[in-house]
């Protein structure tokens, strides 16, 4: 079997832009891959566009650790972002292709399941006003829909440090989403690496009474020892990843003890295969795996296969039951989250099947997303002249 065609499709929302990938084979056999990439879209498909006929085009499907190493090493250029991302792409096509020649889904091949669900944890829920009372009520709507944990950033375009003022009111927000939840669902707390190590610890001394069950980048990514400064003095889990996309540039955060938590995004990293190494690499050093998903479909459908054989694995992000949930009719086939939880997929490879006709009927809009502007929570739903 080899690869003849790779072809690209973008489907837009006011703030993410999802990248599609599809493979065929000289059998007829097509796989997909996915990728939601922060203003890079077009500089991706640019990526492809050279990386697919020189690497790509006539290999062996079933050939992936060879295809990921000539795409990531052949071109002599350090990996990054954009290579990392079309390599995942790519890379998950294949194992999807591999899975449906077989006949089994792709946990099946990777060593089999560990487990026989996986819990989700809920994003994009809070596109609200950034008061109690209005954080209280869409909290209670995620638990009402069975979610067990759900994840949110209360500190609006907070950058640094946090005037008095607006520590408090973010404080508490995180009060608020606790009493709305109770004690026994998780809550994550989101700092999208927002602060200075002093500031972090000092947020995170007072939000500790709500018992939030991590504490994601509370400082940039770029300086793992500051990270390590502040996973040193508080209490609540670190996590910290989405931003790492070369599973050797983890070896430095292994080796701090910078954080219990690490969430690489299988679309930035290469794909289910690297994505899995590293996984295996942070279980020698009893750190836990919670992979970071801002994806449609396919990429969700990637990371449940990835959860169903890894023993470290903690909990999967997940956005599509509350931002843009059309997204998921890219591609039918992934299971519901039910009671806090996704089903294992039982279909050939990942188990779903794009339908770009559907993908057409929403074009690449070159979506904007500023994390430190002012309202960025409402993530496209706000329109001019809303109060």
């Amino acid at each position: 079997m080899k690869i003849t065609d790779v072809e690209t499709f973008v489907m837009g929302t006011p703030w993410r832009d999802l990248t599609f990938v599809r493979v065929t084979t000289d059998e007829g056999l097509t796989g997909v891959g996915e990728t939601r990439m922060l203003g890079h879209t077009e500089a991706l498909k640019g990526y492809l566009s050279e990386a697919v006929p020189r690497h790509v085009i006539g290999t062996d499907p079933f050939d992936i650790e060879s295809l990921v190493q000539r795409m990531k090493r052949g071109d002599y250029g350090r990996p990054g972002e954009i290579m990392m991302s079309g390599i995942a792409c790519v890379e998950m096509a294949c194992w999807d292709i591999v899975g449906k020649a077989l006949g089994q889904p792709v946990w099946r091949l990777l060593g089999g399941k560990v487990r026989d669900r996986v819990k989700a944890y809920a994003n994009g829920w809070y596109t609200v006003e950034r008061t109690a009372e209005e954080f209280h009520a869409a909290a209670k709507r995620v638990v009402e829909r069975g979610y067990r944990a759900l994840k949110f950033d209360p500190f609006g375009p907070g950058q640094w440090e946090l005037e008095p003022e607006e520590r408090t009111r973010s404080i508490e927000l995180v009060e608020a989403v606790r009493d709305a939840v109770g004690p026994d669902v998780e809550i994550l707390v989101e700092m999208h690496g927002r602060f200075a190590p002093a500031e972090a610890v000092r947020i995170a001394t007072s939000i500790a009474k709500f018992d939030p069950s991590w504490l994601e980048e509370p400082v940039p990514p770029e300086n793992l020892k500051a990270l390590a400064k502040v996973a040193q003095h508080v209490d609540a889990p670190v996590a910290t990843g989405e931003r790492i996309h070369e599973r050797a540039e983890f070896r430095e955060l292994f080796e701090l003890q910078a954080a219990d938590i690490i969430q690489p995004d299988i679309g930035h990293l290469g794909g289910i295969s690297e994505t899995r190494k590293l996984a295996a690499t942070a279980e020698t050093h009893f750190v836990l795996v919670a992979p970071h998903n801002v994806g449609g479909p396919v990429l969700t459908m990637a990371n449940l296969h990835l959860a169903a054989c890894t023993p470290n694995f903690k909990i999967q992000e997940h956005f599509n039951d509350f931002a843009d949930e059309h997204v998921k009719q890219a591609a039918p086939g992934l299971p519901p989250v039910e009671d806090g939880y996704f089903a294992l997929p039982t279909a050939p490879g990942l188990g779903v099947e794009l339908d770009t006709d559907f993908v057409a009927e929403h074009p690449f809009q070159a979506a904007k997303f500023d994390l430190f502007a002012e309202d960025w929570q409402f993530r496209g739903t706000k329109k001019d002249g809303d109060a």
